[in-house]
């Protein structure tokens, strides 16, 4: 077996213990194989750079991903996710060699932290993200209903009253029923809806896609929740450029798997990274990007939190709007 499908096959076994060794393994490989990356490497820390630990490997820029092909190894693929972006913004774009990876993980970290989905029904509020072909939240989404073995499979774009019959019709049923739904279109279907379910389990997944004004997170929960005021709600981290997703089961604190990690950047110092600082730029590992990138410096702003979780509290000045992050948290 070669190097990287050892490598994902074994990423459900990465622990704390074992996590700064795969990281320095995913840095060697994308620093041999991923053209891009070696010369991003050079530019900011000279050749033959070697770094000790996870805080000093060096993060992409996640803007490359809209100016350049990011890919380790040779450059086949089987998929483009495209970000969603606004009118006239270049967008992002992951070129994806294993989509079957990109399956069972979002299974299983779906599973790990909400409940099994052979039991669950899942009913996709996501308009601007299902018009388009090439939304990774989408191929998510189709695939984890997939795996629920539901019969409906439809997915809901502005028809609210639809949305209202299926959910009450599946409310006698012992299923968990979860509604995922980019954010602009929950708060258009609570203003309408008279749904009042405690079996119903809410994921928003930020963005407002220039539909409405931007509220934090807690305001548009607060909507939700006024007129839902039994049901869950949760939010999902997630963008086209990595394969893995945070989830905050309670809306607001993220929980990742073990092969992916968030780490705090001085927003002064883009080279200053560690796990002390209370608040910075979001650099996130994921050890499942190891066909692309496995370290990316993100746009986004986070703040530690209890039990290692973190908070997404909003956006770095001046960097561009983008996809599923628009909302503040």
């Amino acid at each position: 077996m070669d190097f990287v499908s050892q490598f994902k096959s074994d990423i459900f076994n990465t622990n704390s213990s074992n996590f700064d060794d795969k990281c320095l393994q995913a840095f060697q490989y994308q620093y041999n194989n991923n053209v891009v990356y070696r010369q991003f490497t050079h530019f900011v820390f000279g050749p033959n750079y070697l770094p000790k630990n996870r805080f000093e490997i060096p993060f992409l820029p996640i803007s490359f991903f809209k100016t350049h092909q990011i890919i380790s190894g040779n450059n086949t693929y089987n998929k483009i996710f495209e970000s969603s972006g606004t009118t006239g913004q270049v967008t992002s774009k992951h070129y994806v060699k294993d989509t079957l990876l990109y399956d069972k993980i979002s299974v299983y970290i779906f599973e790990k932290l909400f409940f099994k989905l052979s039991n669950t029904v899942i009913l996709p509020l996501l308009p601007s993200y299902s018009e388009r072909s090439n939304s990774s939240l989408v191929w998510m989404v189709k695939h984890l209903m997939t795996k629920t073995g539901q019969d409906n499979q439809d997915f809901y774009l502005y028809n609210f009253k639809d949305l209202d019959i299926q959910i009450k019709k599946l409310s006698s049923q012992n299923k968990h029923i979860l509604l995922f739904g980019v954010t602009f279109a929950l708060l258009d279907w609570a203003e309408q809806t008279n749904i009042k379910n405690t079996n119903l389990t809410i994921i928003e997944t930020g963005g407002m896609k220039g539909r409405k004004n931007e509220l934090i997170r807690e305001e548009v929960h607060a909507i939700i929740r006024h007129k839902l005021p039994n049901a869950t709600i949760a939010s999902e981290y997630g963008m086209t450029e990595l394969l893995s997703q945070g989830y905050a089961k309670d809306g607001h604190h993220f929980e990742t798997p073990a092969w992916m990690q968030i780490l705090i950047r001085d927003v002064s110092d883009p080279l200053l990274v560690s796990n002390q600082l209370p608040k910075g730029g979001l650099n996130v590992i994921d050890l499942a990007n190891i066909d692309s990138v496995c370290f990316i410096e993100t746009e986004d702003l986070v703040e530690k939190s209890t039990n290692n979780t973190y908070k997404v509290i909003g956006r770095i000045n001046q960097s561009d709007l983008r996809g599923c992050n628009l909302m503040y948290a």
